[in-house]
């Protein structure tokens, strides 16, 4: 599934199905199975990440989730990472920037959010608004948008350079589907506080923003730090996708539980008499 996931510089979202489920061949309810098996391998790898950064271990995992309005990043962050303990998690959601953040350069915000170690991060939205919103809406001059690639990539490159995992996931929406999730928000009086006005502006504006996504993964899908592209129009399967690359990034970290700094037989002895 990763691999099929995993996008390059030659990367085209036309040809990437958002009602595909790369790597598996289950239905709804299989996905929904794997998906509660895959829990608590999940949770005791973070565990095993938290405990051993105790003892000196500074590795860490950033998850970057990105995705048109309504793709279902709140869903990842409720159904994936938070199957494992919160105390493990750091999570941040970058909205407009202020004026204050304004004045710095834009990678300013991002630093103050970078995960502890020990800790799985995630951005909600992120860094790479700053290439997408600042390209359509033209925010910024294009060749400041230009630099803004490079300075992502040697950014990453620096995260990856000192510990940090950074898992990159676009959540892959069709328009139809989107206009349906966003439709049913406006259906349900449970969800009108979901909807946002604004959000059909941006729809207005669909194919400058999958070709700003395009440009963004084809400019920074590194080696050490891939974009993964998820179809998002089944929800069951993007998130046992998240599920499957965080578990993947975890194993590949391997933390290991931190040995005692006492003598655990002496200990033993005490707690008898105690």
């Amino acid at each position: 599934m990763i691999e099929l996931l995993r996008a390059d510089a030659l990367t085209r979202l036309a040809d990437r199905d958002p009602n595909a489920t790369p790597g598996f061949d289950g239905d709804k309810a299989a996905g929904q199975e794997a998906l509660a098996a895959g829990v608590d391998h999940l949770s005791a790898l973070q565990e095993r990440l938290f405990a051993a950064s105790t003892a000196g271990e500074r590795r860490r995992v950033l998850l970057v989730l990105q995705g048109m309005d309504s793709a279902g990043k709140g869903g990842i962050v409720r159904h994936v990472v938070g199957s494992v303990d919160p105390q493990g998690v750091h999570l941040a959601t970058f909205k407009r920037p202020t004026a204050h953040e304004l004045s710095h350069h834009f990678l300013w915000r991002i630093e103050r959010e970078l995960p502890p170690v020990g800790r799985i991060g995630v951005f909600d939205r992120s860094h790479y608004e700053d290439v997408l919103i600042g390209r359509v809406r033209q925010l910024a001059p294009a060749d400041e948008i230009e630099q803004r690639y490079a300075d992502i990539v040697e950014f990453e490159r620096r995260l990856v350079r000192t510990g940090i995992s950074v898992v990159k996931v676009m959540l892959h929406v069709s328009h139809d589907e989107q206009q349906a999730r966003l439709a049913e928000r406006l259906n349900r009086p449970d969800k009108h506080w979901k909807y946002n006005p604004g959000d059909v502006d941006e729809r207005m504006l669909w194919p400058d923003y999958q070709r700003a996504y395009e440009t963004a993964i084809q400019r920074t899908s590194i080696d050490e730090a891939p974009w993964y592209i998820v179809p998002a129009n089944r929800k069951w399967f993007a998130r046992l996708a998240v599920q499957s690359l965080l578990t993947d990034a975890l194993e590949r970290i391997d933390p290991q539980w931190p040995a005692a700094t006492y003598d655990v037989e002496a200990e033993k002895a005490r707690l008898a008499q105690s």
